[in-house]
């Protein structure tokens, strides 16, 4: 049995189904299966929200890793790792970031602290591991859906010469899928990115294209930038996370192979991902 956390997110979702369509038993963690909308193949259950005093008691986040031998792990569900071990769990697969790069990275940043830590607490549980360390994430371009979707042709952003190579979240998942069902990857390092640079204006324009839109990139002062750019983005964390977005300007991003060599098939570009996300920047 594998479990994947954040299973109703972009790449947990993506995941699932890939690991059903394999014949792989799935057991899908989410907030609230209810509304989870997962495939009926997969056995959805409510993760715990709280640390796990006991991951012995049957009645409490153990429980929930019953007959699991794999895990696909959120940084943010690191809190289940105690739990995970205790109930047998014997390889997991963490989505990290390329912000960790021995060194040639900032350990003060706050997304590498929150990363760092979790790689580490993988490193001493004694369990197998595979980090898979993602760069830029296509899917951070639906930050303009709203302002697509209530009909502006001049979307609003910043540093529109910023380059990065952003990765499709179905490339992600294709990579943790074989991390998961192969053997030869505990204890592998997988730095994953798209497979070209594209310029943050230039995703805009290839978004436009995708939806039958003539949409232009307005560059937006990194002063002016807020909650309404960035509603996702944590207020403490925004200033810290601009400045590494103005280091992107006039520096090639790294490309690695490694989607292709471990799954077969080429990294998908930016402008599949606009076309295979076209409904979302639709009423």
């Amino acid at each position: 049995m594998i479990a994947v956390t954040g299973a109703t997110g972009n790449i947990g979702r993506a995941l699932v189904h890939r690991l059903l369509a394999a014949g792989a038993p799935v057991r899908a963690l989410t907030r609230d299966p209810q509304r989870a909308a997962l495939p009926e193949g997969a056995d959805v259950v409510r993760v715990p929200q709280t640390d796990p005093a006991d991951p012995a008691d049957p009645t409490g986040p153990a429980s929930v890793f019953d007959g699991v031998t794999r895990v696909f792990l959120y940084a943010q569900a690191a809190h289940l790792l105690p739990a995970a071990r205790a109930a047998g769990v014997r390889h997991v697969v963490l989505l990290s970031s390329s912000i960790i790069h021995e060194g040639a990275d900032d350990p003060t940043h706050p997304i590498h602290i929150m990363h760092a830590r979790v790689e580490q607490q993988l490193r001493d549980s004694g369990l197998d591991f595979t980090f898979l360390r993602p760069g830029a994430f296509a899917t951070n371009a639906l930050q303009y859906a709203p302002q697509i979707r209530a009909g502006h042709t001049d979307i609003r952003g910043v540093y529109a010469d910023g380059l990065t190579a952003p990765i499709h979240e179905d490339d992600i998942a294709a990579v943790a899928e074989r991390a998961l069902l192969d053997t030869g990857h505990e204890g592998a390092v997988h730095r994953l990115t798209g497979p070209e640079a594209i310029s943050n204006a230039d995703q805009i324009t290839a978004i436009g294209r995708a939806t039958g839109r003539d949409l232009r990139f307005v560059e937006t002062p990194p002063g002016e930038a807020g909650a309404e750019l960035f509603p996702h983005v944590p207020p403490h964390m925004l200033d810290r996370l601009l400045r590494t977005f103005a280091d992107t300007v006039g520096t090639p991003p790294e490309i690695t192979p490694t989607v292709e060599k471990i799954t077969g098939t080429p990294a998908r570009t930016f402008t599949q991902w606009a076309t295979d996300h076209t409904a979302d920047f639709h009423n």
